[in-house]
């Protein structure tokens, strides 16, 4: 009797997600948006660039926000698991051809290597990172804890995924399968199995941390959403008070996915970013989980129960399509659905 092929070798490289970095044309606004609101701590500020932490993240920094002309997407960081695998991740993407070069590193992290997926997003792999030792008065009492509880706004623990968009999903999912490792939790596929809407990946148990989904502008380089973790669905229900008491547009949510089962809210920075605030996905810990794969009829609207989405949900992502103003507080602009 034939045996069945042994499985491919997983790449055990990466780590996790490491930082994100978004670029904002109003700076001051965005930084009081993710500070006062979302309870994120700034820890460092150099030349046009603001550093941000949840109180649970371990590294020193996991959000950077940086001033610039249009938002959008600046880098998504992986951070490997040691010095030999980052050298074995900078050698598979040269090897193909999509290198950039080396960095001498960043606030919070050692030197990187720089590259960008076919789409355009740009990204970078690193190892030295600097671990956050809080001052005195942020000091928690849980020795477990990085720091205590912020007790302001909503209380984001943590960066948790980005969602960005791609003119070719299939493409870039395979090449961040490739070259980082990511491994297939869900994907949405439409035309009996023909059309890959969206995929979703991870490097951890977490359902995911980078998803792609379709650009149907057929633009570049565009970010749907960055997530922030909260421990429980109370703090997503929060998050909805404390948007209407400031004047922030809640665009979709509280409500709940079908893909990853998760509890969500989604809102705009003042910069123009979608961002949505997270909790209750599924982890992944079986090494021969099978991707869930939907089509049409199981997918549906994408809603496991709460509102319809809008369509600016389909239709707005950062960077604009086209020259465009971003999003007002009290209504969004009319980018794909990448829950």
């Amino acid at each position: 009797m034939l045996q069945p092929p042994e499985p491919t070798e997983p790449i055990r490289d990466i780590a996790h997600l490491g930082h994100v970095e978004l670029k904002t044309p109003k700076p001051d606004e965005s930084v009081k948006y993710f500070t006062e609101l979302l309870g994120m701590v700034e820890v460092a500020r150099e030349r046009q660039s603001v550093y941000l932490r949840g109180y649970g993240d371990h590294a020193r920094t996991t959000l950077k926000l940086t001033e610039a002309a249009q938002p959008g997407i600046g880098h998504i960081a992986f951070r490997t698991w040691s010095p030999r695998a980052l050298s074995s991740r900078v050698s598979a993407v040269q090897t193909e051809g999509y290198g950039m070069g080396w960095s001498d590193g960043d606030v919070g992290h050692g030197p990187s290597f720089r590259f960008c997926d076919p789409d355009g997003h740009m990204m970078e792999v690193y190892y030295e990172e600097e671990k956050y030792v809080p001052p005195a008065e942020l000091r928690s009492t849980l020795k477990n804890l990085p720091m205590k509880y912020p007790g302001r706004g909503i209380g984001v623990r943590r960066t948790d995924h980005l969602a960005v968009l791609a003119k070719d999903v299939g493409k870039n999912r395979r090449f961040v399968q490739r070259m980082l490792g990511l491994m297939l939790r869900e994907q949405v596929v439409y035309e009996n199995g023909k059309r890959e809407i969206g995929s979703w990946l991870s490097a951890t148990p977490n359902h995911h941390e980078l998803a792609y989904v379709v650009d149907t502008s057929g633009s570049s380089g565009r970010l749907h959403h960055v997530a922030l973790w909260t421990d429980n669905r109370d703090d997503v229900l929060r998050a909805a008070d404390i948007f209407r008491e400031n004047g922030v547009f809640i665009e979709a949510g509280p409500a709940k996915h079908n893909n990853s089962q998760a509890f969500y809210i989604y809102s705009y920075e003042p910069g123009g970013n979608r961002i949505e605030i997270y909790t209750g996905s599924f982890l992944v810990f079986a090494p021969d989980f099978e991707p869930v794969v939907w089509d049409e009829a199981a997918r549906g609207t994408g809603v496991y129960w709460g509102g319809a989405l809008p369509e600016s949900f389909l239709n707005y992502a950062t960077p604009p399509a086209v020259p465009a103003a971003a999003p007002a507080t009290k209504a969004p602009v009319p980018v794909i659905d990448p829950r």
